[in-house]
């Protein structure tokens, strides 16, 4: 089977590239499910229902987010009806939306995508690792094949998770920093991993905010409404390929649109 991953989509810029983008790729490599990480793709900051629909009717399969999820309360009732969608699985209970889902590929085999958020520096109120083993088990009931997004800031976290499920899921994937990592490997117990998947939104900005407004805020320590920034759109991703629910390979993806 072959997953591709699209770090952080970041605003209409993020959103229009990868749209226009992924049908070629796709058909290329053969990819048979496609996630995107979502949780910047309204303006910068959360997802909208309207969006998240144009993304999954677009090619994507699975929308992961992140600790920005709640910034559009207009999700609230997709996030709780929709299970092409999910958001940090340790978030507190009775927030709308689930932290795993499973969903058929284009091979027909079942997929199950497990969204997390790193506790560093992200204060989630409860670490990822508390919860993993719960819903690690409950995806091996409904799904040989098995992806997990630790939305998180800390690398030390990422790359401890990484290790903590090796053997038992197919994948690790970092996003949130919005920078890709040059780490992408497939460990010992054939768990691909990756530390931070990159983004996809605006090449020339600060992690897809306007250059100026954040060297503004650095210069002046001044409060700064941010705005998406334009031009050419750097695509991250990440490529596997998985047999039996084992990874085989992974590799960077890295192109400008």
């Amino acid at each position: 089977m072959n997953i591709l991953f699209v770090g952080d989509v970041f605003g209409k810029p993020g959103r229009d590239a990868l749209l226009r983008w992924l049908p070629d790729f796709t058909e290329e490599h053969a990819v048979d499910f496609v996630i995107a990480n979502g949780e910047n793709a309204a303006n910068g900051a959360g997802i909208t229902s309207k969006i998240a629909e144009r993304l999954l009717s677009g090619g994507v399969d699975v929308i992961t987010t992140g600790n920005h999820v709640w910034r559009q309360k207009e999700v609230y009732p997709f996030l709780a009806t929709d299970d092409r969608i999910v958001r940090p699985a340790n978030y507190p209970p009775g927030a709308p939306g689930r932290g795993l889902t499973v969903r058929p590929s284009a091979a027909g085999d079942e997929v199950a995508v497990i969204n997390l958020a790193g506790e560093l520096f992200l204060q989630t109120g409860m670490s990822p690792f508390r919860i993993v083993d719960r819903l690690v088990d409950e995806a091996q009931q409904l799904a040989e094949t098995i992806v997990v997004d630790l939305h998180a800031e800390a690398t030390s976290e990422k790359v401890a998770m990484g290790h903590y499920l090796d053997g038992r899921v197919t994948a690790v994937l970092g996003t949130h920093t919005h920078v890709q990592t040059s780490d992408a490997r497939v460990l010992p117990g054939g768990t691909a991993y990756m530390t931070d998947v990159g983004m996809t939104g605006p090449r020339d900005s600060v992690i897809g905010v306007r250059t100026d407004i954040i060297l503004r805020r650095f210069t002046t320590e001044l409060p700064q409404a941010f705005e998406v920034a334009e031009g050419p759109v750097r695509l991250d991703a990440a490529l596997i390929i998985a047999d039996g629910g084992r990874a085989v390979l992974i590799k960077a993806v890295d192109v400008i649109l």
